[in-house]
């Protein structure tokens, strides 16, 4: 065995390693007393109290489940085929509340409705009265378990005190490319990592007797054609990167709720998709727990059913009628209904929402329960998870020594991005608090603070207006519309007309009641005076917008988003075509009626000059940029939208001393990295984010996050670049991939990122040393134990996450290093600590699919341990 560095024997405070998953509860959240007793496996020298852990497993060998299993049992025995039919349904789509669905109560047999509500970052479907939670991505960039669980079940509390009985998250989706437009709602693309956090967060919300839904089962990994997609990946895959989370969630999580995706794996919908649900989920990982449907995400009433999809949401298309005949028929046999019920209230029997659900939603519509203390809470959720990528020295701040600070940026104060959008969003239950805010207030008065907005932003531009355009033919003003029966532009027209403009908010009466056409609109643009022209395009459809033959704006279908793009224009008239195609994209089962505005900011410059003079004007410049993500569609760019980039082009410019704050989903592409002082990706930071940013730039909380995601240095890095492999042919999609996903990709083909994954930056430094791996007990299939020394060798106290990567031997076929292992310790300037991890068997396996097993694959095992995948100073090596 080789090892590296010297150093003491000290203990850290806990240990975080497959299936030795530990928590301590945090002081200083308001929420009800926590049920159950300490985790049992505790590692030696970790502290958790007693009552840190959910009561809940949903695994079936657990005595728990045995008990709620056999009250179920002789539950279903009591039920009708009409009641048991009426369990395994929704009742409609929002239920008639604030909320996703619901099922209908059994008051005869005592057994409760149960309330679903969106949950993956606070209590969704538009309630009211609510904390706005920092996004998933956030949560994940603080690699503090014990912190998420501490959130999850704050949120778990405003849950049920909403009067909802299943939380619909956490979303542990695997990040594969970095475009995907749920990036923020997930944590991360590695599977250790996610399936620690998920666990986390299960456990939090099932604290509060709210049942947890973990989500997408499974490969749900884009937007783009997520309903129908066919994804063809490896079994090995399935098994190293994409099923870890699910399995974390069952078999540590003990998690009462999994969500069966839209799309198909390997030819299979999910819904229907037996190896999945009942090979993997129940035989291989002991689940007892139900399976929902993704809403009108089911195909079939008899193949759902016969692999294991327990409950239609959210209304009764194929588990209604359809089911009770095929019950009646055979063709789906009553013992396969009765599995299906006994699994439902399994769930609402052990997480305890049988025996004492949460109130009528109708009667606390207006209640606000987001408390003081969850907005506390949310801020130092911000904090720990907003991450320092860059820092030349500027900060901390010090306001004793500064006289003016220009904060720049649309995102800054008049359009502030506390979330991400689709089921996920989450209105704030008070004001924002703005960076703007934030910032002034920390600085104090003596502080100049001044706000230039910089960029009118990604919102909807004003409508070109009629007077500006000139139609190809006809006569007037507007353009010439000629509109087709097909979804190409072919075919003879249905009729050509002049539109006085383009704000269009039904369809155009020679279209008629088609819901398959497409437009194209052709004339003139007259540009008032030379200089930068942004344009936007908002859209029921797609569309290209185009001048001069130049493609502005190409625009693809989503959740109220807009598209931008810029051009420079000489003073005059120029050809204008915009294409439109009706694409009749479904939400949820709702077709948005048919919208397109195409809006302009003439000499968009004079916004960016006026901020580069704010900026030259003050000691330190801040600039907010952000982007716009949402479920329902993927980012074509990992570009900043509009003009942010030449935004912080010019500040930076103006002040060398410029700051840079994301406000983004996930990675995004800094042409402008080497020219600004810092760098801070925010993420989307919920409603408090504006205090939390002020306390990172002055130095009142020491960055302590990390990247989960890997920042690639250009839209062609990374893997999945061919059309095959992402968005696919139309029909499949292919992980060619295979377990190479995320920075598991960068090392095989020893390419460098713009920042790597687990990248952070802190304002204090951190030695390691003296690494030390006891192999002894491997041999006999026993654990590897290793341990380090991390000695805070800076001026003021910080925090640092040590990562534990291992390396398999040549033979395995692994990538080079893989996360098995982290912590998070807490140093005061000076401080040493020794930290002690367990890589057990499962972290040492490989999947063989020849097999179809787990293997330990004999060979030397390298481990490397540090504060990211790319900077690990300490390494050693053993042999099995």
């Amino acid at each position: 065995m080789e090892q590296t560095s010297e150093g003491a024997q000290e203990r850290a405070s806990a240990s975080f390693s497959r299936r030795k998953f530990v928590t301590v509860a945090a002081a200083g959240v308001a929420v009800a007393p926590i049920l159950g007793a300490g985790p049992a496996n505790a590692a030696a020298g970790s502290s958790a109290p007693a009552g840190s852990e959910a009561t809940f497993s949903s695994t079936a060998a657990s005595p728990a489940v045995d008990a709620a299993h056999a009250r179920a049992v002789d539950l279903v025995g009591q039920m009708s085929l009409d009641d048991k039919i009426a369990l395994v349904h929704g009742i409609g789509f929002g239920g008639g509340g604030d909320y996703a669905g619901a099922t209908v109560a059994n008051t005869a047999l005592g057994i409760p409705a149960l309330i679903l509500g969106d949950g993956a970052d606070g209590v969704g479907n538009g309630a009211t009265g609510v904390t706005q939670w920092p996004v998933d991505a956030n949560q994940a960039s603080t690699w503090d378990p014990e912190l998420v669980q501490t959130y999850a079940r704050a949120m778990g509390a405003e849950h049920r005190a909403k009067g909802r009985s299943v939380a619909l998250g956490p979303t542990v989706n695997i990040l594969r490319r970095p475009t995907w437009g749920r990036a923020f709602e997930t944590f991360t693309e590695d599977p250790y990592l996610n399936g620690q956090l998920a666990v986390a967060a299960i456990r939090g919300i099932q604290q509060e007797k709210v049942i947890a839904t973990v989500k997408h089962f499974a490969c749900n990994n884009q937007e783009v054609l997520r309903n129908s997609i066919n994804v063809v990946v490896s079994r090995r895959a399935l098994e190293e990167i994409y099923y870890p989370a699910f399995k974390a969630a069952v078999q540590q999580g003990g998690v009462g709720a999994v969500m069966a995706a839209y799309n198909q794996v390997n030819g299979y919908y999910n819904c229907e998709n037996e190896a999945g649900l009942t090979g993997a989920l129940r035989d291989e990982w002991g689940y007892a727990g139900f399976v929902m449907s993704d809403w009108f995400a089911q195909h079939s009433t008899v193949a759902s059913a016969q692999a294991g999809l327990d409950m239609e949401q959210p209304d009764d298309s194929y588990y209604g009628a359809a089911l009770k005949s095929a019950v009646q028929v055979g063709t789906v046999s009553t013992a396969t209904l009765d599995a299906m019920v006994t699994r439902i209230l399994t769930s609402m029997i052990q997480v305890g929402v049988f025996d004492d659900p949460p109130v009528d939603p109708s009667t606390v519509d207006s209640l606000d329960v987001a408390s003081a203390e969850h907005l506390a809470l949310a801020t130092k959720l911000s904090e720990q998870g907003t991450v320092l990528l860059k820092n030349d020295g500027v900060l901390p701040l010090d306001a004793r020594r500064l006289r003016s600070i220009a904060v720049i940026g649309d995102a800054a104060s008049t359009n502030p991005k506390t979330g991400g959008l689709g089921s996920p969003a989450v209105n704030p239950s008070t004001a924002v608090v703005t960076p703007l805010q934030g910032i002034t207030a920390r600085a104090g008065a003596q502080v100049d603070v001044t706000f230039t907005q910089g960029t009118l932003g990604l919102a909807a531009l004003t409508t070109v207006p009629g007077s500006a355009l000139t139609p190809a033919s006809g006569s007037g003003n507007g353009l010439t519309g000629t509109y087709y029966a097909t979804d190409d532009f072919s075919g003879t027209p249905l009729g050509t007309e002049v539109d006085p403009g383009l704000d269009f908010t039904a369809t155009p009466a020679l279209v008629g009641s088609a819901t398959t056409w497409s437009a194209q609109w052709t004339g003139t643009l007259a540009a008032p005076a030379a200089g930068d022209y942004r344009f936007s395009v908002t859209s029921s459809g797609n569309v290209v917008l185009k001048i001069d033959g130049h493609t502005v704006v190409t625009y693809t279908s989503g959740y109220e988003s807009v598209f931008n793009g810029l051009i420079h224009l000489a003073k005059g008239p120029h050809a204008i075509e915009v294409s439109y195609v009706n694409t009749g994209t479904s939400f949820f089962g709702f077709v948005p009626p048919m919208s397109l505005q195409v809006g302009w900011q003439p000499q968009e410059d004079l916004l960016i000059a006026a901020a580069a003079a704010a900026a030259r004007a003050a000691d330190v410049a801040v600039v907010y940029a952000y982007d716009y993500a949402s479920e329902g569609m993927d980012r074509s760019t990992l570009a900043l939208p509009a003009d942010q980039d030449r935004l912080i082009e010019a500040v930076a410019a103006a002040n060398p001393r410029t700051i840079v704050v994301l406000n983004t989903s996930g990675a995004v592409l800094m042409p402008w990295l080497d020219r600004v002082a810092a760098v801070f990706e925010a993420w989307y930071g919920g409603q408090t984010a504006g205090t939390a940013i002020a306390s990172l730039l002055f130095g009142d909380a020491n960055p302590s996050a990390k990247i989960a995601h890997t920042f690639p240095a250009s839209d062609a890095q990374g893997p999945a670049r061919t059309t095959d492999e992402y968005p696919g042919n139309g029909t499949d999609v292919y992980y060619n991939e295979g377990i190479l996903v995320g920075y598991r990709w960068y090392d095989a083909n020893n390419l460098t990122p713009l920042f790597p994954f687990g990248h952070g930056l802190s304002y204090t430094q951190f030695r390691y040393g003296d690494l030390r791996v006891d192999d002894s007990r491997a041999r006999g299939k026993g654990p590897v134990s290793v341990s380090v020394s991390v000695t805070n060798t800076g001026r003021v106290a910080g925090a640092e996450v040590a990562q534990v990567y291992l390396g398999n031997p040549r033979a395995a076929g692994e990538p080079p290093k893989q996360l098995k292992a982290f912590q998070k310790a807490y140093l005061q300037p000076g401080e040493r600590r020794t930290l002690s991890f367990q890589l057990d068997q499962d972290d040492l396996s490989v999947f063989n699919e020849a097999s179809s097993s787990w293997t330990v694959v004999p060979g030397t095992y390298t481990v490397a341990v540090g504060g990211s995948s790319a900077d690990l100073p300490v390494r050693a090596s053993f042999r099995i």
